[in-house]
């Protein structure tokens, strides 16, 4: 026996309830979890495999006849040995995606795939990874070669990463890349491989990489899949300043079983796991230009309930947007002007405007990262020198300084807690990154809603209804009778101890029943 079919005995004798019944439907154990249906144009394409009865041919998954029960999650892996438009390989993937099964490769894969003007745009993103893989003495000799990967993953340590990303990007079983030197190393070609025409060596990497891929599929099931539905929370455990510290994330698990939902901590690496869940909640910094953003489009795409959604995060992280919708709307901020790299004339006249002291702020800059507060002329030429390095525009904005600064949360158009977050010691933010031997931030203070001034209150919701329906943090200054938005937060701080002081529990009920809520609605086929 080869040690391909030793490791499919194993994975064939686990106690998977994801059986076909000879007459093509889904058997009732099977309808109780979550399962994986393995498709190859010919059982012999399957040889190499101990037998499994996962795997069907296309011909049988085509012609199954789908069952009433149509809240199972289905993963299926199509292996067909061609994907051709109109071929057995392209309508297994397509009737997989009218079935509500979650499918790789999908109909979009297989159709941006076919030629390079389609997937060469998506290729771009990738040029500096590639870069950096390839820059070895490994390499330095070759003018090209062909890499095979396996649901993402490849022997080669220097180009997993790019593996990986070139996964995330075109979800499929298996992938041919083809790479090329030519003033540089590029990408000269990108398809869908083919199960039956691996060697030996392969067919062991296969199995190995089908078997991570599908891990938790693969187990037998637990109790969770008794619960209404499966959350998953994107975090990084290694982010200096999460918005949800380890005790809240910890919350929302005991908190969402009490609520018949399971909860499940995933991070960056298990970006191809996304169709596994009901919904997602990010819990990791928000940007567009990293994997965040992705995972917001993925699961919006797969037909997840999530939030942050991508319109949130694209309308929230850039503070530009969001000073044009301020004054669209005439709400209340501190006089605040654009400044551009290419119009350095119209600096002279900016202290005049808005006087010194005056605060400036690169557009996408989050935890008072990127914001110098600038004190003269001088001050100003130097910090728009430096903060120019990185954006070809600026917010020159008044300063105004108080004690704290409010945090209102809004969830679905309505407030839910209030918080005062105060300056660190002996600075004029919040954060402090050039603290040493004392607290990055501040002190806080978590009040009842009501508790809070109304006006702050009011201002919040209204700030936060623009943005949409999700879940934000309207950061609000208020001096005297005068209240003005500083920013909106698309993944505002939950943090245990903190923004759950008040409400404690209930907060983070809060926030999981109203995906719950979401999630009824929709398999109401209504919108929420």
């Amino acid at each position: 026996m080869s040690a391909v079919q030793s490791h499919w005995r194993q994975v064939s004798e686990q106690t998977v309830a994801a059986t076909i019944t000879s007459n093509g439907y889904f058997s009732a154990a099977a309808q109780r979890s979550s399962h994986v249906v393995i498709i190859v144009e010919r059982k012999e394409d399957w040889a190499s495999y101990f037998p499994c009865e996962h795997v069907v041919t296309a011909q049988e998954y085509l012609e199954h006849t789908r069952d009433s029960d149509t809240g199972k999650r289905v993963q299926v892996i199509n292996l067909c040995r061609s994907y051709k438009y109109l071929g057995h390989g392209y309508y297994c993937s397509l009737l997989a995606e009218a079935r509500g099964h979650k499918v790789i490769p999908s109909v979009r894969t297989i159709s941006e795939l076919t030629k390079k003007a389609l997937y060469g745009l998506a290729l771009d993103d990738l040029d500096k990874t590639l870069e950096k893989a390839l820059n070895h003495q490994l390499y330095c000799s070759t003018e090209g070669f062909t890499l095979t990967l396996y649901f993402g993953r490849t022997d080669i340590e220097l180009l997993q990463e790019l593996a990986r990303q070139l996964f995330e990007t075109f979800p499929s079983p298996i992938l041919l890349v083809e790479f090329r030197h030519h003033n540089g190393w590029h990408i000269g070609g990108v398809k869908c491989g083919v199960l039956h025409k691996l060697r030996d060596d392969q067919e062991d990497q296969f199995a190995h990489a089908l078997d991570n891929f599908s891990r938790k599929i693969w187990r037998q099931p637990r109790l969770r899949r008794l619960a209404r539905y499966d959350l998953a929370i994107l975090h990084d455990p290694h982010e200096q300043l999460p918005p949800s510290n380890p005790r809240a994330l910890e919350n929302f698990v005991r908190v969402g079983k009490g609520l018949g939902i399971d909860v499940d901590l995933i991070e960056r690496k298990d970006y191809a796991r996304l169709a596994e869940y009901d919904a997602l909640l990010i819990r990791e910094t928000t940007s567009l230009d990293n994997h965040t953003y992705r995972f917001a489009k993925k699961a919006e795409s797969e037909g997840l309930v999530v939030m942050d959604d991508p319109a949130s995060i694209l309308r929230c992280t850039n503070k530009v947007y969001l000073t044009d919708l301020l004054n669209s709307h005439q709400l209340g901020m501190p006089a605040t002007e654009i400044l551009y790299k290419e119009r350095p004339q119209d600096f002279e006249r900016i202290g005049e405007r808005l006087g010194f002291p005056l605060v400036l702020k690169i557009p996408d800059g989050c935890f008072s990262r990127g914001v110098i507060k600038v004190e003269s002329q001088a001050a100003l030429l130097k910090a728009t020198a430096e903060l120019f390095e990185h954006s070809v525009l600026l917010l020159a904005q008044e300063f105004l300084y108080t004690d704290y600064d409010w945090r209102i949360g809004v969830l679905n158009r309505k407030p839910i807690f209030a918080c005062q977050y105060f300056m660190s010691k002996g600075h004029w933010q919040i954060y402090n990154h050039k603290a040493i031997g004392q607290a990055i931030n501040g002190e806080c203070r978590t009040l009842a809603v009501h508790e809070a001034p109304k006006a702050v209150v009011e201002l919040a919701v209204k700030t936060a209804n623009l943005i949409g329906d999700g879940l934000y943090g309207v950061d609000l200054k208020q001096s005297g009778d005068r209240v003005v938005v500083i920013e909106v937060n698309d993944n505002p701080n939950l943090d245990a101890g903190i923004e759950d002081a008040y409400l404690q529990d209930d907060l983070y009920g809060l926030v999981l029943e109203e995906f719950v809520r979401r999630l009824e609605l929709k398999r109401r086929g209504q919108v929420w």
